[in-house]
This record gives C-alpha cells, structure tokens and sequence, in this order.
C-alpha cells in the first residue's frame, strides 16, 4: 500500500484519533471540501480541538478550534477517542494515567458537541468528568466477561490501583469508593457507537491472556449529560481474534463505523517504547507490535469473541492512532512528537 503524507503543526502537538467532519456548514466556513476532526492528546480539551481540511483548491491546512468548558475549562487532559451519535461530536479521555501511575482522574472524562456551532465562533463544549464511574463499569464487565484478561503486573497494580487509592484516600475523594484492589487499569484508545446508541470502547490496556484486544460496550453515556446525569452501565466486554500476532499483545488504538454496517479498527502496541511504561517493564512483548489495520462485524457468539480480518499491515508503523475512510480515500494519523502527520492511501 501506498501512502502520501501530509503533515501539520497544530498548537506544537500530536493527534490522537480521526473522524470525518459531517457539517456541510463547517466545511463550508472553511472554504474546505473534505476534513477531520482530531483531538491533541496533552492538556485540556477544549485546548485540543483541531481540524485537518482539506481546501476546495486541494490544499490541506490545519485548524485549532477555539472552545470553551465554561465551569470544566483546564480541568480535563488526555482526549483519545472521538465519535459521532445522534448529532454530537463526543471526546473520551483516557481514563488512564501517566506511563508510570498513578490512574489521573483528569483524564476520567467525556465531553462532546454540534460541530456545526464551530462554524460560528467559539465552540462550546459540554464536560462531564465521571470521577471513576466509568472505569467501574468497564471493571465490572471485564470481570463479568467470560474470558481473563491478562493479569497486570505487582508494579503496574502498585502503581495505578493502590496509588491512585492511597492517593484519594489522603485527600478524602468520595470516588475511592469507585476502585477496588483487583481492578484493572484502563486505557481508553477508541470508541464508536452503535446503531442502538450504545458505545464500544476499544481498550489498549488490557488486553486479553491471549493478548488479543477488547472491546467494552456501555450503554447510558448520552445520560451523563442530562441536567440531572445518569452513569454509563456495562453491557458487556469482548474479545476481537484472529487480529494478534502470535505471541504478542495488541491493544485497540482506533475504531470507526464503516459504510458496510461494520467497524475498521487499528490495533497496535499496548504502550509506547522508550518512555518508560510500567505496563512494558511488565509486559515487555506487548511494546514491539506494528500497527495493523483490521476489520469486523459486530457479531459476538456466546464466548463474547468477535472474529476480525487483517486488512493491511501497517509496519513499519508503530504509532498509527486514528483512521477514516472518506470519499474513496482511506487516511491514518500517526502519533509523531510536534507534529501532526496525515496518510492518505
């Protein structure tokens, strides 16, 4: 496969994510015929607003959408997926943490918005910091889940269960109650919804024993942001085979609806090298994974395990984390220090 690049400076920062922008208004604000929405993975969210177009006169430019939180501004960090429902741009945060712990809960957050109104000015953005809601249902249906994930190690269980407990506890954070001892980290990498309004959110951490990659679906996330909100609950956790190398770990780093009724997705490493991971220094072969584009249908059997196809393998690429198919045309945005790199196939 064939890839030309384009590249862009965007606020001095990486992407995270892609997803195909569906105003017409918008587009046409920008004199663009074709774009994505991509969210920067460091700082809070409505600082990491940015838009990738491509011109009318076939130019591509970068643009990073001015927004605003109101009483959420410069509390949240770390958006990584982006998804379209009923209308709205939604934004999960990680809910992670730094690569060594503890689990940050900043980055427990989800926010959304109609991205026709960043036509008009500054965009407002809704944001709901779920101060560990969402981590406990997704725990709930991993332990639910007919297969094991794979156990983390003692130092990432020290350094992002017990510390993030500890932590809470000092400072008397009424969310504790929201962990428990034999939880799992979660790293949210991707998320897509349904037709039946209930999201899937593809994890990089964790991953199965196998190694193979989950998928968590919620129901409930559109209720966060009702005057009085309701929480995400946990319809059930799955496994996506027949995508890992033998082997290896592969975590999910994007996930998209596609025009077939199906889902494209990107799985690749379960944490970057060189930047001193936990989840590596325990895991050490879930890091030298390439990313690899594959493909599904959302046809679970009884085991919970969702048969997938390899698409491309994108070696030598580590990094890819966002991919769309628009017009004809496929494109993935690689995580690059300073820069934001487009490839289009």
């Amino acid at each position: 496969m064939t890839l030309r690049l384009v590249e862009f400076v965007v606020a001095g920062n990486e992407a995270s994510d892609l997803l195909p922008v569906r105003s017409r208004a918008l587009l046409r604000a920008h004199g663009a015929r074709r774009g994505f929405w991509t969210v920067l993975d460091e700082g809070p969210v409505e600082r990491c607003l940015a838009l990738l177009l491509e011109r009318d006169d076939g130019e591509w430019v970068a643009h990073h959408v001015a927004a605003d939180a109101g009483r959420e501004n410069g509390r949240t960090e770390d958006g990584e997926a982006l998804a379209h429902h009923d209308g709205w741009v939604y934004v999960f945060g990680s809910h992670f943490g730094s690569k060594a712990g503890p689990l940050r809960p900043r980055r427990a957050f989800v926010a959304r918005f109609r991205e026709a109104d960043a036509a008009a000015g500054v965009l407002p953005v809704h944001v709901v910091r779920n101060r560990f809601r969402l981590h406990r249902a997704v725990n709930d249906a991993l332990a639910a889940a007919p297969f094991t994930p794979l156990p983390p190690g003692d130092r990432v269980r020290e350094r992002f269960i017990v510390e993030t407990v500890a932590r809470g506890a000092a400072q008397a954070k009424r969310w504790v109650s929201r962990l428990a001892a034999d939880d799992l980290p979660i790293n949210v990498e991707a998320a897509a919804f349904t037709p039946a309004g209930t999201v899937l959110l593809g994890l990089r951490f964790p991953v199965t024993a196998e190694g193979e990659p989950i998928l968590v679906e919620l129901a409930g996330v559109a209720e966060m942001f009702a005057a009085v909100p309701g929480w995400p609950r946990a319809v059930g956790a799955y496994a996506l085979t027949g995508v890992t190398p033998p082997g290896a770990l592969t975590g999910f780093r994007a996930v998209t609806p596609t025009a077939d009724g199906g889902y494209a997705a990107v799985v690749g490493s379960i944490d970057a090298l060189g930047k001193g991971s936990v989840l590596l220094d325990d895991h050490p072969h879930g890091g030298e994974v390439t990313s690899r584009h594959v493909a599904f249908r959302w046809e679970a059997g009884p085991d919970a395990r969702v048969a997938g196809k390899l698409v491309a393998d994108l070696a030598p690429f580590h990094h890819v984390e966002g991919l769309a198919e628009l017009d004809g045309s496929g494109y993935y945005v690689t995580d690059e220090d300073h820069r934001v790199a487009l490839w289009v196939a």
